[in-house]
């Protein structure tokens, strides 16, 4: 996917971030993967969500929700699963951060593309995707 990093790191300098993108050719498409290549622990990896669905219509008092197919991410995002960016979409989404996220002083977030990371604080993470922290993951 040639040229997601730039669009990612364009998208970042009118938020005031000057990301650390830091690649790794082994991949970073899961979180365990992330985790073991950046040194850190796996609920520090902002990735795909696992979230309760029910819990996230309630959020967003919708009837139902349903986790969006790779075309659809793809097309909401403008990246490709296992590499979107918590922001630089080409549409406003609606984004919200669990708030399990916000007892950690570093995330990494994937940068655009499976094998590219950055690190961000909890409060830029929110700031940055305009993100509404929220109980969302899945219980255990």
């Amino acid at each position: 996917m040639p040229g997601a990093i730039d669009r990612f790191l364009a998208a970042a300098g009118p938020l005031g971030l000057h990301p650390d993108v830091r690649r790794f050719p082994e991949g970073t498409k899961t979180a365990q993967d992330a985790a073991m290549a950046v040194g850190c622990a796996v609920g520090q990896i902002v990735k795909s969500l696992v979230f309760d669905p029910k819990r996230m219509a309630e959020l967003l008092a919708a009837s139902t929700v349903r986790r969006a197919d790779a075309e659809e991410a793809r097309g909401a995002t403008g990246f490709g699963i296992g590499g979107t960016p918590p922001f630089g979409y080409p549409r406003p989404l609606t984004v919200l951060v669990d708030r399990d996220l916000m007892e950690h002083e570093l995330l990494w977030a994937a940068a655009g593309t499976p094998d590219a990371v950055f690190p961000i604080t909890p409060d830029q993470l929110v700031g940055a995707s305009g993100g509404s922290v929220a109980e969302i993951k899945a219980d255990p």
